[in-house]
């Protein structure tokens, strides 16, 4: 049994995966005042949950894009679990070819993403990663790391509107029946959440134009179902891809 841990932005998302596969996921907030011992807690609550012993796990894996609180994490899972974890960084065996132009400056989550896509889906590849920020990442056909998209994710743009203009309220993130909205609310919730599926829809096919590929399209992250649903291109939803990535890159390297 494997624990894979990943630090995004907003979330700190954990899995449990057993025989290869998802048994249980869950998040909380990317808190950097929080202690180690705070997130060990957090830890040992989800794992009660779910009746799991931390004894139990064979291995630990973390990700993380915010540098400042991945030795916490880390600290936190070897309490619980008694393992240090592998931490997804430079020298980390990943199969995978980076066509950038400095490969540091690549997020974690964007690796453990693209590495979860080479293993379960067939190439060329779109990887569509809804969170903070919106991602399109691209790897060809041969495992190669091409380049990325990065837009600001729905939840900035639903706070930038309603935070900059007076008389604009927050607004849930849902689809409006329409793209015409006929009060306040739907007209807003077209421009963010259809407004975000045909941005994704628009730079899928500047992408595909670009490599001259016609690719596989896989979307995950929190976001994900409601703007994929609203998109005419036919995209993959696979909510547990950042798990399986790390599960991958855990057999990589244990």
């Amino acid at each position: 049994m494997i624990l894979t841990i990943d630090i995004g932005n907003t979330t700190v998302t954990v899995g449990v995966v057993e025989n290869k596969k998802v048994v249980c996921n869950g998040r909380c907030s990317t808190d950097i005042n929080r202690s180690p011992e705070e997130y060990a807690l957090f830890l040992i609550d989800f794992l009660k949950v779910h009746d799991i012993n931390p004894k139990d796990f064979d291995g630990t894996i973390l990700s993380s894009v915010v540098p400042s609180i991945t030795n916490v994490l880390s600290r936190a899972v070897e309490i619980v679990s008694g393992i240090e974890p592998i931490v997804v960084g430079p020298g980390i065996k990943t199969g995978l070819k980076l066509g950038y132009d400095n490969p540091a400056q690549l997020g974690a989550d964007l690796v453990v993403d693209a590495v979860a896509a080479i293993d379960k889906y067939k190439l060329p590849i779109i990887i569509v990663d809804l969170g903070t920020a919106t991602t399109l990442s691209y790897i060809d056909e041969n495992k190669a790391y091409k380049g990325t998209v990065i837009a600001p994710g729905l939840e900035i743009s639903a706070h930038a509107l309603s935070s900059n203009a007076s008389q604009l309220p927050g607004v849930g993130l849902v689809a409006p029946k329409k793209a015409l909205g006929t009060n306040t609310i739907d007209a807003m919730q077209s421009g963010i959440v259809l407004g975000h599926a045909a941005m994704i829809d628009g730079m899928i096919d500047r992408i595909q134009s670009e490599v001259g590929e016609v690719a596989t399209i896989v979307a995950t992250g929190g976001l994900s179902h409601q703007v994929v649903e609203n998109c005419k291109h036919n995209i993959i939803f696979d909510e547990n891809l950042l798990t399986q990535g790390l599960l991958v890159l855990y057999e990589k390297n244990k």
